[in-house]
């Protein structure tokens, strides 16, 4: 009783810091809100593009959401990760430190075909769009509170410039 009783005090304070969340995503930030539990782990995914000499690597996981059950497919780019390493062919470690049953909380494009959602990153100060919010990638601590954005760096928003 007293362990359901934490859970779902828990469960309370998460969804009460993902309304204020998911107002600032849809609304500023018009991007699309989710929240689930990462069901696949992340996984490397090598450049396909480069500018300016420096590829755009990702790093992709699926989710399933806590919206609509359904799973999405995660694209999130290295080079706005925190500790992202210039060329590297490793995802950076903030992303790898994702677990399966890792909380996330997600503000993004979601895929115009399939169940996906990408552009989960930061928009370099530009005016936000549906097709190019200011997102973020957020993981929810064991205490239910939300950490920081993972995908906030802009070293590389000269790449777009």
């Amino acid at each position: 009783m007293k362990n359901a009783l934490i859970a779902t005090l828990l469960l309370g304070l998460a969804l009460g810091a993902s309304a204020s969340e998911q107002s600032i995503c849809t609304g500023t930030n018009k991007g699309a809100f989710l929240t689930g539990t990462v069901v696949s782990a992340p996984k490397f995914a090598a450049a396909t593009q480069t500018i300016q000499g420096i590829k755009l690597s990702h790093t992709r996981l699926s989710l399933r959401a806590d919206q609509d059950g359904k799973t999405y497919d995660v694209a999130m780019d290295n080079v706005y990760a925190v500790d992202y390493v210039k060329n590297s062919s490793a995802m950076p470690a903030s992303l790898a430190a994702i677990k399966v049953n890792d909380r996330l909380e997600l503000c993004g494009a979601k895929y115009t075909s399939g169940v996906g959602i990408h552009w989960v990153h930061s928009n370099c100060g530009d005016v936000p769009t549906t097709s190019a919010p200011n997102g973020w990638v957020k993981k929810f601590s064991s205490s239910g509170s939300v950490g920081s954005n993972l995908e906030r760096s802009q070293t590389y928003c000269y790449l777009w410039d």
